[in-house]
């Protein structure tokens, strides 16, 4: 207890001292070394979704995977609830400007499930739409029939299937080889990139719906509005990830992801939609009686 006594001595002599307890550890500033760091960078590293990437590949290298021939490994793709899938749709529908969707909704958990009922949704809403566009444009036609084109879900699905996995493929091998090359690049996983790009399609499902009104000019503000929703979630997704990139290199990677989603868009209502009619002349076939009968084809 002298040790005690001579604290107790000293305290009495100078009570202004600073004591340490030897039970409670002198705190570190864990962010001392951010300091340091330049003023936006940290900005950089929220929006790209980069400082939480060596937690991530740690705990994802904790995780034992099973192997890609069992059902256990694609069930994974489809472990979501639907309180996810909603708040993602959410997030496609309405964008945050400046907040990245992949680090908000997408790199934690992501998922197929939403992608692929998206985009099934979306084909048989542009089949089903086109056709009722097709009936009501020509309703009360004496030489209208009504004949239903099944052919228009077959091409749908090719169409939209191929877009949301072989643009994500290509985009996902750009960026895969652009990060050999500049240090900054973010290359996003291609599951990452399928994600996006399933949920970005959402707002074309009403606006299909709403294709059915037969007038062109409603139909255009509808493509534009959905373009600029869906486009800006791209944008907002893919630009911090390239933008350190070549300045040319970044505008064209950028310009090209808008263009060939608008190609979609565009090739969808004009196709589906706006597809001019074909008049066939048909043969004249006389009658018995003397009269002339003139067929129509479509």
């Amino acid at each position: 207890f002298a040790e005690f006594d001579d604290a107790a001595n000293l305290l009495a002599a100078n009570p202004d001292a600073t004591t340490i307890s030897i039970d409670e550890p002198v705190e570190i500033p864990k962010n001392q070394h951010s300091r340091l760091q330049e003023p936006g960078r940290e900005e950089d590293d929220e929006l790209l979704g980069t400082d939480d990437s060596d937690k991530t590949e740690l705990l994802a290298g904790q995780k034992k995977s099973a192997p890609f021939w069992t059902f256990e490994y694609y069930q994974t793709f489809f472990d979501v609830d639907t309180y996810q899938v909603l708040d993602r749709i959410k997030g496609s529908v309405f964008p945050v400007p400046g907040k990245n969707f992949v680090r908000l909704y997408i790199r934690s958990n992501p998922d197929l499930y939403g992608p692929f009922w998206i985009c099934a949704t979306l084909v048989f809403t542009i089949a089903v739409s086109g056709n009722l566009s097709n009936f009501f444009i020509h309703l009360g036609k004496p030489t209208y029939h009504y004949v239903p084109e099944f052919r228009k879900v077959s091409i749908a699905a090719t169409t939209i299937y191929a877009y949301a996995w072989l643009v994500p493929l290509a985009l996902w091998g750009f960026l895969m080889w652009r990060n050999s090359k500049v240090m900054n690049i973010v290359s996003y996983s291609f599951l990452e990139i399928v994600c996006v790009y399933g949920y970005s399609l959402f707002i074309y499902i009403p606006t299909a719906i709403l294709w059915i009104i037969p007038q062109r000019v409603v139909r255009w503000v509808l493509v534009v509005f959905s373009l600029c929703l869906s486009g800006s979630v791209l944008v907002m997704t893919f630009w911090p990830a390239v933008r350190d990139d070549n300045r040319r290199i970044a505008v064209a990677t950028v310009a090209t992801i808008l263009l060939l989603h608008a190609l979609l868009a565009v090739g969808c209502l004009a196709y589906f939609f706006d597809a001019p009619e074909l008049d066939i002349p048909a043969p004249i076939i006389p009658a018995h009686n003397g009269t002339t009968v003139i067929t129509k084809s479509h």
